[in-house]
């Protein structure tokens, strides 16, 4: 398109327009294109089957805005569970050793065993005489490596309550130290003779 030479006002207004429509471009983030959403709902569900949600979250986020309508719905429904993990994920209000005793069994029933026998430890400083969290701290110990402490708070836990030994021996996850000294003479104290 050809422009008068002799219009001065022709020419002025035009570069001012430029200026804004390339000021313009660059302030505009760029359309999500198909390919670079894909790409950030796999890269989100890496970070989700990481569990590592909040990350995961943003880059769902970017997946439910871009043009590919299958995507964008998969990753709303992402975005809403990750939402529901993270609220659960914060822990309960613990008052209690009985509050610390539950919490800690069912962190050992998910197999967190680090954070049961924290709040199991935790029960027992509330309630030092109970033999049910003994039992339960003895349970994490063993499940979490450390046999000495286990030994001790299973010990404890017999002293408090004769019936412990009865559990221990039908216990699936004792089951591994069972025949192992010095575990063997606790549970079994009629075979030390044999």
């Amino acid at each position: 398109m050809s422009k008068p030479q002799g219009s001065k006002s022709a020419k002025s207004p035009e570069p001012a327009k430029t200026a804004t429509a390339r000021s313009g471009a660059v302030a505009v983030a760029q359309p999500l294109d198909a390919a670079k959403q894909l790409n950030s709902f796999e890269a989100a569900m890496k970070l989700f089957h990481a569990r590592k949600l909040k990350e995961a979250r943003a880059l769902f986020e970017t997946a439910a805005a871009g043009p590919e309508r299958d995507v964008a719905q998969r990753a709303r429904l992402h975005i809403a569970m990750c939402d529901r993990r993270l609220e659960q994920a914060a822990p309960p209000t613990l008052h209690s050793a009985e509050d610390y005793y539950n919490y800690g069994v069912a962190m050992i029933n998910v197999r967190r065993i680090t954070e049961a026998r924290s709040h199991l430890e935790r029960a027992l400083q509330m309630a030092p005489g109970t033999d049910h969290i003994h039992y339960a701290l003895a349970l994490a110990q063993a499940l979490g490596g450390d046999p000495v402490n286990a030994y001790e708070n299973l010990k404890r836990a017999i002293e408090l309550e004769p019936r412990n030994r009865i559990m221990a021996r039908q216990d699936a996850d004792f089951a591994p130290l069972a025949n192992q000294p010095p575990f063997d003479t606790l549970i079994y104290p009629e075979k030390k003779g044999w």
